[in-house]
């Protein structure tokens, strides 16, 4: 419930802070004190709609602050978790409102957005009067409400569930046909190509391996080159060995003759020859290492080529080759199982719509019963308000072609004000008076089912007294036995029915000054006397008229 709302610079609010209690309590004042600018202070701190000019005169901002004491599991604590939101201990909703347009939102003291605010708001309070922008205005709200009244929430959470289970499983179904439908016209192309790529077997990282052997083996076949042409100078017929090793014997056939004399050059053309003869060993034993073959550079190359020619072709890097194979392949397996696959989940489809239907038709069924009983709880309270002729209704339409996630049905109050009169929606049918009493007999039928837990009921009593306010009163007490019920009245009758009763005045801000300020007091019973006494008898108070608040207040309880 609402636990404490502080109000700062705010139209002709200057500073107010007001603690509230459970039950009901009602607000009370002469005409312009400023109820309803205490009932748009609220609205501000619940997400409605900000206005620069609800800042007070002369002041650079004006600043609402609302407080909530909540049970574990409310909707708006849930909210907050699903949105990072700290949700231990009360709940407080802060809006600073500039005079030039610009609102901060705070929740638990952390920069919110307006929207997030609001939907925040819609499960804490809400506010009734003769104003079309309060509640119940929605006739989704109506649905949900009827379900609440007949305790059909759970089943139509399994219609919910049904719904969006046969939609998925529809749109898996419409998927599916266009996979199958996009292969079926590509499917010679696929089959091509899966044959060409199978047949390829590409690798990933075989591109980088390849080009890394061809490298190799270029740079083989380049060095081999010129050692076999060192070789070949050695060993060929051009190779001086033969020629040296001949000149040598010649000269070793004359050393005897010059004794001494070729000793030196006869060793040092041994020596010559010996290394010679090394090289040529050495070259052969380098051409015998290299091992170029001509043969596995071409065969190389050609599947390089063929890889990257494909890649090419197919518009991938040649890494990606075989995962495209792969998935050419489960494309054409997918065309050769699609129909199968089409069968089996246009089964499905049927099914949960089948599912679906039987589920919402057996809703749509306890719907129309709970709207009978929903709409006899409401008329049972009427005639205490001067409603006797009128008759409220719950229109139903159900049309199993247009299915949704909340069923086939779809429910709006409706009322009609007198007999022989057409029906039509409650907000549009009803005057300013009996829009009030309308949607009190609705309230008090549903008691605190789907209800927020504070109501707000801004001046539903106006137009009316005697014992049409006493009857409001009644009821507006009876709801505030079930949740906190917050009141502007101007009916005694109500007042004297109230747990706490809060008296609005305007005076002012500071004394000798002329600038005006609205206050809010709690006020005890011998002030609450006096209060309703001069509701009773308006500016002149009467002993009468103190005698007649006293029997109201003890009449009340």
């Amino acid at each position: 419930m609402l636990v404490h709302l502080s109000i700062r610079d705010i139209v002709l609010i200057d500073r107010l802070d007001l603690a509230l209690n459970d039950g009901l309590s009602v607000l009370t004042g002469e005409t312009g004190a400023g109820k309803s600018i205490l009932l748009d202070a609220l609205s501000l701190a619940l997400g409605g709609r900000g206005d620069g000019g609800l800042v007070r005169h002369g002041a650079k901002q004006g600043e609402v602050s609302a407080v909530f004491d909540l049970p574990g599991g409310h909707p708006a604590r849930r909210a907050l978790t699903e949105n990072g939101f700290d949700d231990d201990g009360d709940l407080i909703l802060r809006r600073i409102q500039s005079a030039d347009g610009r609102t901060r939102v705070f929740i638990n003291d952390r920069p919110s957005s307006v929207s997030l605010m609001k939907e925040i708001g819609t499960t804490l309070v809400e506010i009734h009067g003769q104003h079309d922008d309060r509640a119940l205005v929605d006739p989704e709200a109506h649905r949900r409400l009827l379900d609440e009244y007949g305790g059909l929430t759970g089943e139509a959470g399994e219609v919910t569930a049904a719904f969006e289970a046969w939609r998925k499983a529809e749109s898996e179904l419409t998927r599916h046909r266009k996979r199958v439908e996009a292969a079926a016209r590509e499917a010679d192309y696929l089959r091509s190509s899966v044959e060409e790529l199978t047949e390829l077997k590409p690798a990933v990282g075989e591109e980088e391996e390849l080009a890394e052997a061809r490298g190799r083996m270029m740079r083989s076949e380049k060095i081999a080159t010129d050692v076999n042409d060192a070789h070949e100078e050695l060993a060929g017929s051009a190779s001086p060995i033969p020629g040296l090793a001949g000149l040598s014997r010649r000269l070793d056939r004359r050393k005897d003759e010059l004794p001494g004399l070729l000793d030196e050059a006869l060793a040092r053309l041994d020596t010559a020859l010996d290394a010679l003869s090394d090289v040529q060993m050495s070259l052969q034993g380098a051409l015998r290492s290299l091992e170029f073959d001509p043969r596995a550079l071409e065969q190389t190359e050609e599947r390089l080529f063929a890889l990257r020619a494909a890649g090419r072709k197919y518009n991938v890097p040649v890494d990606d080759l075989a995962a495209l194979t792969e998935r050419m392949v489960a494309d054409l397996a997918e065309l050769d199982a699609g129909e199968e696959r089409l069968g089996q989940l246009e089964g499905e489809v049927g099914e949960r719509r089948v599912l679906f239907d039987e589920r919402a038709a057996a809703l749509s069924i306890k719907r129309h019963e709970a709207a009978k009983l929903l709409e006899a709880a409401v008329m049972a309270e009427l005639p205490d308000m001067k409603l006797e002729r009128a008759a409220f209704i719950v229109e139903m339409a159900s049309d199993a072609a247009q299915r949704s996630a909340a069923g086939i049905d779809t429910a709006e109050f409706w009322v009609r004000t007198n007999p022989g009169t057409r029906a039509g929606p409650m907000m549009k049918v009803a005057s300013g008076g009996e829009l009030s009493r309308f949607l009190l007999a609705v309230k008090v039928a549903l008691a605190d089912k789907g209800s927020a837990p504070t109501l707000v009921f801004d001046e539903i009593d106006t137009g009316v007294g005697g014992a049409v306010a006493d009857a409001i009163g009644r009821r507006l007490a009876r709801l505030a036995g079930r949740v906190q019920v917050l009141s502007v009245t101007h009916a005694p009758q109500v007042a004297a029915r109230a747990t706490t009763h809060l008296l609005i005045s305007k005076g002012e801000a500071v004394p000798g000054e002329e600038r005006l300020s609205t206050r809010v007091e709690t006020i005890d019973v011998p002030a609450r006397r006096e209060e309703i006494a001069r509701m009773l008898a308006g500016e002149s108070v009467t002993d009468e008229a103190r005698a007649a608040a006293a029997r109201l207040i003890g009449a009340a309880g």
